[in-house]
């Protein structure tokens, strides 16, 4: 099924579930939420006890009765109950409010390009765990590229790579649709452990991936700087005490770069499946940087050589998908806006095939998924009351 805008346009709450970060957009309001995908729980009682930053902080940190989760991974979320409580624990009362009394409240999401069944109808279950009454799905490549300006309604070609924590798509954008995709498993969370394999490997020295995102920057700004060795606080991994070493800073960013070589295996493989001008067009434009991890220090200069194409780095690259989807939440597409009567007349901007969901809610004239008919007998404010857990304890309350 094709979503336009005119259905999207109907939604009031956009969000972006990722590895790495929940963001969440509210027509009116702007971007309200934006924080780490983490959930602290206590294993005997199973209360919720942090989320987001203070839960992150926690990572590593914490005593045997206390664990820190990621109910977002890289093929989409895995813990929808999870998903759930970290979604009612960040929404302030302000919007918990909002929602309560909006009993038909729409909501859109990104998911990644060519997700499959079971990853759509999990983001579906979830906003309808907190409230949502309809849930329109957006593919996260058009999203980002809304928010990155680019003209995707026009009959141009555009190269966005769309870097996360765990996973990098690439695609070519035309006149609103995707012509040709890849999605390389590799992001943020690499870079990490490449970091962390080398300090091993060459040094004897324990990180952890919480340390090597702090090390990375560090050596960064070290052959920004012009360097030529850096101090590396860890574990020394024989005798498991603090240990300080001297590397190479422009070795170890070496080192950490490589899993993202495989980005540029993504762009040729996208590119050789385009028409000959779509590839024309992205060889005058270039490549645009998307994601959290698109402004890792190194990652633009290594694709500039490796794919001798003009790179780019959005303005605001984390938030350019939950922007862009804010934006098409507003009838427009960054750089290029709809006139209200030309809004269905205007090209698909993803065709989402809802058909292949297994066990539908169903759909409503919008498109968008329904909730099953036992579910609408209940009136949606006292539906949306249960699921956001007002009127009774909010969990993990006392110890935000």
């Amino acid at each position: 099924m094709t979503i336009s805008l005119e259905q999207l346009s109907r939604c009031t709450v956009a969000v972006d579930m990722g590895a790495a970060r929940t963001r969440i957009y509210i027509k009116g309001s702007g971007l309200v939420v934006d924080e780490p995908s983490y959930a602290a729980i206590n294993r005997a009682t199973g209360a919720l006890l942090a989320v987001g930053t203070e839960a992150e902080r926690m990572m590593g940190r914490t005593p045997a009765h206390i664990r820190v989760v990621r109910p977002v991974g890289a093929a989409g979320i895995n813990d929808i109950e999870m998903a759930q409580r970290m979604l009612r624990y960040l929404v302030d009362d302000r919007i918990r409010r909002a929602w309560r009394f909006n009993p038909s409240l729409r909501a859109a999401a990104c998911v990644p390009h060519d997700a499959e069944p079971l990853a759509q109808r999990a983001v579906i279950d979830t906003l309808a765990g907190v409230g949502a009454r309809r849930v329109l799905l957006v593919d996260t490549l058009i999203a980002g590229a809304v928010g990155c300006g680019l003209p995707v309604a026009e009959a141009e070609g555009a190269l966005i790579a769309v870097c996360g924590a765990a996973m990098t798509q690439v695609a070519v954008l035309s006149l609103g649709n995707v012509v040709a995709a890849e999605k390389i498993p590799v992001g943020g969370y690499a870079v990490e452990r490449a970091l962390v394999e080398y300090f091993r490997t060459h040094h004897g020295l324990f990180l952890s991936a919480q340390k090597a995102r702090s090390v990375h920057e560090r050596l960064s700004a070290a052959v920004a700087a012009g360097e030529r060795t850096a101090e590396v606080h860890g574990r020394d991994v024989i005798t498991g005490l603090r240990r300080t070493v001297t590397a190479d800073p422009l070795e170890a960013e070496r080192a950490a770069c490589t899993p993202m070589l495989a980005v540029f295996d993504g762009i040729r493989a996208v590119l050789r499946r385009c028409p000959p001008d779509l590839v024309a067009d992205v060889g005058e434009r270039g490549v645009m940087l998307a994601g959290g991890n698109a402004a890792m220090p190194g990652l633009e200069a290594m694709l500039r050589e490796a794919a001798r194409l003009p790179v780019h780095v959005a303005e605001h690259p984390g938030v350019a998908p939950i922007l862009g989807l804010g934006a098409l939440l507003n009838g427009g597409t960054g750089g290029f806006d709809y006139a209200p009567e030309e809004v269905s007349q205007t090209p698909a901007l993803d065709a989402l095939e809802y058909d292949e969901l297994p066990e539908q809610l169903g759909h409503d004239e919008d498109g968008g998924q329904v909730m099953p008919e036992r579910e609408r007998s209940r009136s949606g404010w006292q539906r949306a009351a249960r699921a956001l857990g007002v009127g009774r304890d909010r969990e993990g309350a006392g110890s935000r």
